[in-house]
């Protein structure tokens, strides 16, 4: 699937400042869920709220923080995603 080229650029931004051990298997399964997103949401293309959904549906908890830290470092905006995610939370 294609990507929107300034979130691509963001997103591997974003990659290369996770912990290298980490790094491979981030990359790959944030990129499989972002584009499966993309698909549900039905856009020709992964876009920004695709990739910051999938980082706040697939990370563990112990990642969190530095996960929110590092996409605002490179430029996502994770509001709408944080919001979404603590309503998930609160559903429990």
């Amino acid at each position: 699937m294609n990507w929107e080229a300034n979130t691509q650029q963001k997103f591997k931004l974003m990659i290369s400042k996770i912990p290298v051990f980490h790094r491979h298997i981030t990359e790959v399964a944030v990129t499989k869920r972002a584009e499966e997103i993309a698909k549900v949401r039905e856009v020709s293309q992964v876009e920004e709220v695709d990739v910051v959904s999938a980082f706040f549906t697939d990370v563990p908890s112990p990642f969190y923080s530095m996960m929110v830290r590092l996409l605002e470092q490179t430029g996502f905006d994770t509001s709408t995603a944080r919001k979404s995610r603590l309503l998930r939370e609160e559903e429990k």
